[in-house]
Parts: C-alpha cells; structure tokens; sequence
C-alpha cells in the first residue's frame, strides 16, 4: 500500500466523493472517518450507510486504497464489528487520537493513551491484529510525558501493528491544535520502529510536505485540514474554488449518498480557503445552508458567487433563480446582482436562455 500521501480520517468529512478527488490530486491512499463500532453491529442503517460508501465506485481505481477506522475501548466489540468492514477496505486503523469531548465521556481515541490503558490498547491492537484479514494499524497523539510515545509504539508494533501515524501533538479536548506539532517526536519514532512511520502535523501549504519529511524522515505524511480547503494540496495545485467545488458535486452525483449536510460543508471549506475574508463571504454562508439540492448548491457558486467575485456567470445544470425578475428577491443586494447589466445579460449569452425560461 503506497502510504506517501494519506488523506486523514475526519470526522463526516471522509465521504466517498471527497475521497475519489483528493486521490485525483496526488493522495495516495485515504482513510474513512472514525467508525462506532456499537453502531456498526447495532445500527442497520449505519452499517449500510457504511459500507455503500466503502462499495460505490470500486471500478474506479480512485476510491482504493482506502483505510477504515475504528474506536473503541473493548477488543471483542472493535473485532467483531472489523469483521463486518474488512471485506470492503484495505486496512484498518485503530482511533487513538480523537480529542473531543465523547471521546472523553466514552473513554477512547486520545484518552486511552495513559500509560493504565496501555494493555488495554495493545489487547484491542493484538487481537485486531490476530483476527482480521486486512493489515492493522493505529494513529494516536503524543503520551504525557511526550517520551513515553515511542515506548507506546513500540509495544503497538510488537502487538501487530503495520504502520503507526502520529499526530505530534498532546491531546485538548477545548483545542484540536494545541501549538505547533512536534515533529522532532515523529522523527525519534522513525528511528526506534521498524514498521513505517506516517507523520500528521504543520502542513499548511505544499512546501510544508518536504519540510516536514526533511525533519522527520517519515515513511509518508497524513494531511486532514488543509485538504479541506485545498484538496489538490498534494500535487502543489491552489484550484479556483469554484472549478473545485464544481468537480466535487460532479463527482457526487457519480456517486449519491453523501449526505446534503457534508456536502455543504465541503463546498464552504472549498470556498473559505481562499475567499473567507471577503466581504459576501458571510451572505455566501447563509445562502448555501438555505440549499436543499446538488443543483440549489451549483447554481449558488456559478451565478451568485462569481458574480460576487466580480466574474461573469457560468453556464450550470439547473438554474435556481429566475433571471427576467427580481419580484420575489427581498434582499435589496440581490436585486442589484440580478439586474446587473453584465451579468445578466452575459448570463444569458453564454447560457443560452432567453427571459422566457
């Protein structure tokens, strides 16, 4: 498995669509988001959910190799739902990283990192491991005190692991981020484990890859956030945002099931990047969560926003808002962009459409 560039678990952001275009853009392998086991073996709608998303579009080389992650403090329970997953992933991955607040109140990810757990951990790993046809491995944060995370995994290695990736950071509930991550503790890992190392931590921009692989000598980088924003990071591409977040909804309507709620959630990530500090960014905002459709939300980024960057208008698959007029817009502003001359009008050249549509 190429482990070069892994796109990280994040939480109802990990879909099959976003997976398939960060692989696009130079991710090399890419991981689910964090799995329930109790849900996976409880919860028929979940289990579906699930693995539809891990089945759709298997011939599409793109949507593989892809890595499912579990939680979970009880090794029959994360086994036995393994079980349920293996024959529709590459690998799976044990969360020991998560910093929320249910994490906490559910005793997992992050919070089984102090040294009283360890057994546990190396129980859940040994017997992941022992029982699963499919490679094994964990991603966790740092110890406390941080030098005892290479002790930690090395007894993960020891318990079955294939690869370990840490994020260099000690865990915050209140804070995802809580400073810089300590790249120097991902670089003392790569020199006392024989399994290979993926660092998760300060990649900001493109040149933050080799800077980080020139510290930490790892075996491959983890990205989670700045994927958000820029899901070609990768490949050293900034996209337009509006090009982007068109090919994402392309892509979902290649494979429907997302949820509306992930993907407006992505587009605004897609859009923030680059233009959150603009003055419509905030009118952007309100208008997307008003969306109730694939169609509601690209005509929202080719008309409305484009022509809020100054831009003239694309031409989209199903236009949302009438353009012959403005009776039924109550907001002054919008009813200056629809009777804009230059978009309007440019509108309906490029379009096609006449005022009668």
């Amino acid at each position: 498995m190429d482990l070069n560039f892994v796109a990280a678990p994040m939480v109802n952001q990990s879909d099959l669509p976003f997976r398939v275009l960060v692989r696009r853009y130079g991710a090399t392998a890419a991981y689910t988001q964090m799995y329930i086991p109790e849900r996976i073996l409880s919860d028929k709608d979940y289990l579906e959910y699930h693995i539809r998303d891990l089945c759709m579009g298997n011939d599409n080389e793109l949507t593989r190799p892809v890595i499912a992650q579990l939680c979970g403090n009880d090794p029959e329970i994360v086994v036995q739902a393994g079980r349920r997953l293996q024959p529709y992933c590459d690998a799976i991955d044990l969360n020991l990283g998560c910093p929320q607040e249910a994490a906490k109140e559910g005793h997992f990810g992050a919070y089984l990192l102090g040294q009283k757990d360890w057994p546990l951990v190396n129980d859940i790993v040994s017997a992941m491991s022992h029982s699963f046809t499919v490679p094994v491995s964990a991603k966790f944060r740092l110890c406390q005190p941080s030098s005892k995370t290479v002790e930690l995994a090395q007894q993960l290695e020891a318990s079955g692991a294939a690869w370990v990736t840490l994020h260099a950071r000690t865990v915050s509930a209140r804070r995802r981020r809580q400073g810089a991550a300590d790249l120097n503790e991902v670089k003392r890992l790569k020199e006392n484990l024989r399994i290979p190392v993926i660092s998760n931590g300060n990649v900001r921009g493109f040149d933050d890859l080799q800077k980080n692989l020139n510290i930490t000598s790892a075996d491959g980088l983890m990205v989670g956030e700045t994927l958000l924003g820029n899901p070609c990071l990768f490949s050293g591409i900034v996209p337009d945002p509006i090009d982007i977040s068109l090919e994402y909804l392309d892509i979902c309507r290649e494979y429907p099931g997302t949820t509306l709620v992930t993907i407006q959630t992505h587009i605004r990530h897609f859009v923030e990047f680059q233009c959150g500090r603009r003055p419509w960014f905030p009118k952007f905002r309100s208008a997307l969560s008003s969306t109730n459709s694939l169609d509601a939300i690209e005509s929202l980024l080719a008309f409305k926003i484009e022509r809020w960057r100054g831009r003239p208008p694309r031409k989209t698959r199903s236009l949302e808002y009438p353009i012959d007029s403005t009776e039924d817009v109550e907001d002054p502003e919008e009813k200056e962009d629809l009777d804009d001359v230059l978009g309007l009008e440019i509108f309906k050249e490029s379009s096609g459409l006449t005022a009668g549509y």
